[in-house]
């Protein structure tokens, strides 16, 4: 299995990984966890110079393991840029334009709005910056601006209490790949133990990897997809997937999706101790959800129930393969170059139906680079499907 990591500065915590191996996601998790800072600050605190958030004012906090200072100079995501544009009502656009052509500007509009309340408080997320002993404090990631309501759940703890529901549920099951965005943890894992036979949904298919024929190889085989949010961009889930043997594709059907809201009350002002604020209580619901998740989606009727739902739609015949790619991409909001991928995978599939519409799209989102868009895309394979279907 290929790995990519990301690391945006050599002192703040690693931010990404695309199809890692399970330990070492958890590695970077741990390592994320040691670094973060979570702080509870009025719109007087914050201040933008030069692009980036300064926190000016805010009480250190003293704990028997040190002290952890909070004010400092943190340099914003692409997420946090956008929970900055929502909370103060800057047009996201204008945001990003002017950070690419007038930071001055850019500064001038944060501040003004932040000003216009100074005592709203947000949930500021962020990684501290590590220097050297004597060395000056190092900038920090701002990684989001968030509610001072927003429930902490975060990755690690949530990733172990869905193993541990996993694990509760009795299924032989193995972790395919982990992918860790700015945005999102997605964690792929599979059942092979429960596995059928779909020669219908596969017929005439051939892996756009390697060639290798779903006739000779027609089978599915059960899983689902574990993501967290963070940053406020969206829900913890538990998505079925279902994979396709003969190419590795995944087939997620979000319409089941089990999901569990970063929604709480609001919290004091100062730093927040993230592992405290994550509640045993919650931590064992999200356990037995989990269990019961796999439990349905993890059981042979479960998935021959969805593939012969599929298999109706899949098997119609494309007349005008090209018009009906560009129809599904222009239905789905699919972009040029994605829509262009797609059509280059269906030549190589050799499906000339809207199954095979389907398994392009899952293939390309194989591979993308970027794990959001990856998820993104494999999550409209199946309206695409529908899509391509009712085009003919």
């Amino acid at each position: 299995m290929t790995q990519q990591f990301a690391e945006r500065a050599t002192n703040v915590a690693p931010t990404g990984a695309r199809n890692a191996e399970l330990a070492d996601l958890v590695r970077i998790l741990e390592d994320q966890n040691r670094r973060k800072l979570d702080v509870i600050t009025p719109a007087s605190a914050l201040r933008f110079r030069e692009g980036n958030v300064h926190v000016e004012g805010v009480e250190s906090l003293i704990t028997e393991d040190g002290v952890t200072d909070v004010d400092g100079i943190y340099r914003p995501t692409a997420v946090a840029d956008e929970g900055i544009a929502e909370k103060l009502r800057i047009p996201l656009a204008y945001l990003r334009r002017m950070r690419a052509e007038n930071v001055p500007l850019l500064d001038e509009n944060v501040n003004a709005w932040l000003r216009e309340e100074p005592q709203r408080r947000f949930m500021l997320r962020a990684f501290r910056g590590e220097n050297g002993p004597g060395m000056p404090p190092a900038e920090g990631v701002a990684r989001a601006l968030l509610s001072d309501s927003y429930k902490l759940m975060d990755n690690f703890d949530m990733l172990l209490a869905a193993l541990d529901g996993v694990k509760q549920s009795g299924h032989p099951t193995r972790v395919t790949g982990c992918d860790l965005t700015d945005r999102r943890m997605y964690v792929r894992v599979e059942s092979e133990a429960v596995a059928i036979q779909a020669p219908d949904l596969l017929r005439g298919y051939r892996s756009p990897f390697d060639g290798r024929s779903g006739d000779e190889l027609p089978v599915i085989s059960a899983g689902f997809v574990i993501s967290n949010s963070e940053v406020g961009s969206g829900a913890y889930t538990i998505t079925p997937r279902a994979v396709i043997q003969v190419c590795r594709n995944g087939l997620t059907e979000t319409k089941d999706v089990m999901r569990a809201v970063h929604l709480g009350g609001k919290h004091d002002e100062g730093v927040v101790s993230w592992s405290g604020q994550t509640q045993r209580k919650t931590l064992e619901l999200i356990t037995s959800k989990t269990a019961d998740a796999v439990r349905t989606f993890l059981s042979r009727e479960y998935v021959e129930a969805k593939v012969r739902q599929v298999e109706a739609a899949a098997g119609k015949a494309l007349a005008e393969p090209t018009k009906t790619i560009e129809h599904v991409a222009k239905s789905l909001s699919i972009g040029t170059e994605a829509k262009d991928m797609i059509l280059s995978h269906f030549i190589r599939g050799s499906q000339m139906t809207a199954g095979g519409v389907m398994n392009a799209v899952t293939s390309t989102a194989q591979t993308l680079t970027d794990a959001d868009q990856a998820a993104a895309l494999e999550a409209l394979a199946l309206p695409a499907l529908t899509a391509a279907a009712a085009h003919g």
